[in-house]
């Protein structure tokens, strides 16, 4: 102890109108049950808060200068470092109270009654074995980094730090196709594995990454860099990043260079949706969730090995894009499905089974009954249906009727749910109207 500033800080419980578990324990610890020393400086930062993850070694003696425990190799310990994330991990009533005053890089002493370490009363970390829990001990605490953290599983398990903040919010989820750059170290910092020579490809949902990495993939941005802490309970055997299960710690440095949206539509993998160039906006806030007049171009393929082209509206519609408006039945199920999920300027290749394609839907001459297609889709925009706010009563009379027989026409066709849908709107837009005066008035009523 002959590094430590003549001046040691004690420590004075808090006290607190709202008592938590963490504030009522440190509302129980007695006066002078946790001193602290400065071994040396660190740099001149902010303190770590609640929210933060904080990387520590520590080396544990007792009075006499007996080391009973520690992180560090050249005191018998493993070489790797601690992580709590502050206000979340389970820890020691003196190590919560003590770290939030340290500095990153900073090295202190802090002299622990038994009461403020193993010792306190229904302490929620399990002492080691044969450890002196009534023993007054010294913590040797260096703290290496600390940042707020992301915590990805409640175990806190899985942690990110992100370097560099990405584009957009969207993240990928299963089955997206995820390109990225990925390096492994170990919890000592040696490197096991890296990618930085080339990419790692991989489908979300395979297991084709550990389990842990790919939770943490998931709460990525395209663009985002990211150090993801992953401890040995999600470090599962995986084909692209093996022989890593049995460390106790991996910290993964992750890019997320890009990922490819892919959709299962029907939750049982027969309607995919697959995004082959991105669009612009951001989904889902600009596509064309609400019934809208689309413009597309598609290209039909059946499933064959030919890859048999049954229909191009750059052939066989003079070049001309496809229009349509949604919600009336005017194209396959499937096909309206997936636009309805695209971005202007998207192109998607959808796969699609029979009962959402052509077999119940006018079916071209060259598909045959029960094939499967697949059909390339660019949506080159569309156009929102007419706000009624601010259109006269005649115009919003016209715009009624105009939907009302368009819910015939389906209601005709057998296509009950669209045309349910369509006179659904009618009556809750009628809500919204009010007639000036008595012709209105009738006329409103005759239309209902």
């Amino acid at each position: 102890m002959a590094a430590v500033d003549d001046s040691a800080q004690g420590f004075a419980p808090k006290t607190k109108k709202s008592a938590s578990k963490d504030e009522k324990r440190r509302k129980n610890m007695p006066h002078g049950s946790l001193m602290k020393a400065i071994v040396r400086s660190g740099a001149d930062t902010p303190q770590p808060a609640d929210g933060d993850q904080v990387i520590i070694h520590c080396s544990v003696r007792t009075i006499d200068g007996v080391i009973v425990e520690s992180t560090r190799s050249e005191h018998g310990g493993k070489g790797i470092p601690i992580r709590y994330v502050l206000g979340k991990s389970k820890m020691l009533v003196g190590l919560m109270e003590g770290i939030p005053t340290m500095q990153k890089g900073e090295v202190a002493m802090f002299k622990m009654k038994s009461e403020v370490h193993y010792g306190e009363a229904d302490c929620p970390v399990p002492a080691p074995e044969g450890f002196p829990n009534d023993a007054e001990l010294h913590f040797e605490i260096e703290l290496l980094d600390f940042f707020k953290a992301r915590v990805v599983s409640e175990d806190l398990g899985v942690v990110k730090k992100i370097i560099d903040e990405g584009q957009g919010w969207e993240t990928p989820r299963e089955p997206y196709e995820v390109k990225s750059w990925i390096t492994a170290k170990s919890g000592d910092g040696r490197v096991i594995l890296s990618h930085a020579q080339e990419p790692v490809f991989f489908t979300f949902g395979k297991a084709e990454v550990p389990k842990g990495l790919e939770m943490g993939i998931g709460t990525m941005a395209k663009g985002e860099k990211a150090m993801i802490f992953v401890n040995r309970s999600y470090l599962t055997q995986s084909p692209l990043i093996p022989s890593i299960e049995d460390y106790e710690e991996v910290y993964f440095e992750v890019e997320l260079i890009h990922f490819i949206q892919v959709r299962d539509m029907l939750g049982d993998g027969r309607l995919i949706k697959r995004r082959i160039a991105d669009g612009r906006g951001e989904f889902p806030m600009d596509c064309p969730l609400q019934d809208s007049l689309l413009r597309v171009h598609y290209k039909g393929m059946l499933l064959n090995e030919e890859r048999t082209v049954f229909y191009d509206t750059r052939v066989d519609n003079d070049g001309q894009p496809l229009e349509f408006s949604s919600g009336e039945g005017l194209v396959p199920e499937g096909l309206e499905m997936c636009v309805r999920l695209m971005l202007p300027g998207e192109r998607a290749l959808v796969t699609c089974p029979p009962d959402y394609a052509y077999d119940n839907f006018e079916r071209p001459a060259t598909v045959p009954e029960g094939a499967y297609v697949q059909w390339e889709i660019d949506l080159l925009g569309f156009e929102m249906p007419k706000d009624w706010t601010g259109l006269t009563f005649q115009n919003i009379m016209d715009e009624a009727e105009k939907i009302k027989n368009t819910g015939n026409r389906l209601f005709k066709e057998g296509k009950f749910e669209l045309a349910k849908a369509k006179y659904e709107k009618v009556l809750r837009e009628y809500n919204h109207v009010n007639p000036l005066d008595d012709d209105e008035g009738k006329t409103f009523l005759n239309s209902r």
